[in-house]
């Protein structure tokens, strides 16, 4: 495959029961063969991915003391701001080439979730910042939903199989700048080849050159998706938990052309986390003579902290 295919979740969402299997079959075609997607017919509107661009913007030109005053310790960079290189791929000791923010769920007080999570960072200086970056959030979040929905029909499960694992999950909405390059990196990628550790990736921002996603011959080619797509991908937790039956793609943010050296690059992945405590065990439907159990039992929660560690966000 060189290319990644466009689905439309508005099938999916329609009362036709062709339309709606014509999703199914697609995107699970599309994530068991290459493990991404473009999606249109999600839940953000136009209005808002404008809004949440500028505030994205407008927090990443803050001044770095400023920034800095909104990195939290010991939370291993799971809320507010994480500084320039500190992130780096599993396997690599160069730290890749941007800062990030992370926006993390919003439980009800009474949910048993609620003292797992830190709470959410106010930013001072940008009053819309918050609200903005929450709405967000939820829109991502929902369209993860169905997304998820229509996977379980793929793997011959329940239809809302996910929905309770889904529900006040670890999800993070991550807005990423990858600053101007001012000098030849060594070694350093704006985002080293990787696989995300989640169950699905929503992500925004995928329209210019950059994010390149390697095939099953091990050749890399562009991820590029339309100004109204959103590029979906399969976490390594989903991948795990159906014996990989749904592949987990490596994937790679390059640098770009000298030329453009000086330019910005933004983009905003929301990634998709179960509840802490949902087991990743090997789907029964998933295995059989010709595809044996790969993987060993293990929960989020337990496989989170493991990654999380191998990231640098946790030192041990």
């Amino acid at each position: 495959m060189q290319n990644i295919p466009s689905v439309d979740l508005r099938d999916f969402l329609s009362d036709d029961p062709e339309r709606k299997q014509k999703f199914v079959n697609e995107i699970g075609s599309a994530f068991e063969d290459i493990g991404f997607v473009a999606l249109k017919g999600h839940f953000l509107d136009d209005q808002l991915v404008e809004e949440l661009y500028g505030e994205i913007r407008n927090f990443f030109a803050l001044p770095l003391e400023t920034k800095h005053s909104y990195e939290i310790p010991g939370i291993g960079g799971q809320r507010g701001y994480v500084s320039f290189g500190t992130e780096h791929a599993k396997g690599r000791k160069e730290g890749d080439l941007k800062e990030f923010w992370h926006f993390g769920q919003y439980v009800s007080e009474n949910s048993k979730y609620a003292s797992e999570y830190p709470e959410n960072v106010e930013v001072k200086e940008l009053p819309r910042f918050n609200a903005v970056g929450k709405e967000a959030y939820q829109m991502l979040e929902k369209t993860g939903v169905y997304v998820l929905r229509a996977l379980a029909l793929r793997l011959g499960l329940d239809e809302f199989y996910f929905d309770n694992y889904a529900k006040d999950g670890n999800s993070i909405l991550r807005p990423i700048h990858y600053p101007p390059i001012t000098s030849e990196p060594a070694n350093a990628l704006r985002a080293a080849a990787h696989g995300d550790i989640n169950l699905i990736t929503l992500l925004m921002g995928a329209q210019g050159k950059g994010l390149q996603v390697q095939n099953h011959k091990g050749e890399w080619i562009d991820a590029i998706a339309q100004p109204d797509e959103l590029v979906i991908n399969v976490g390594d937790m989903l991948s795990r938990h159906t014996n990989n039956k749904l592949k987990s793609t490596i994937h790679q943010v390059v640098n770009p052309p000298r030329e453009l050296w000086g330019t910005s690059r933004y983009s905003v992945p929301f990634f998709m986390h179960p509840v802490s405590d949902m087991p990743l065990n090997c789907l029964e439907n998933c295995i059989d003579a010709d595809n044996p159990k790969q993987f060993e039992d293990i929960t989020a929660g337990d496989y989170l902290y493991e990654r999380l560690v191998d990231l640098g966000l946790i030192k041990k």
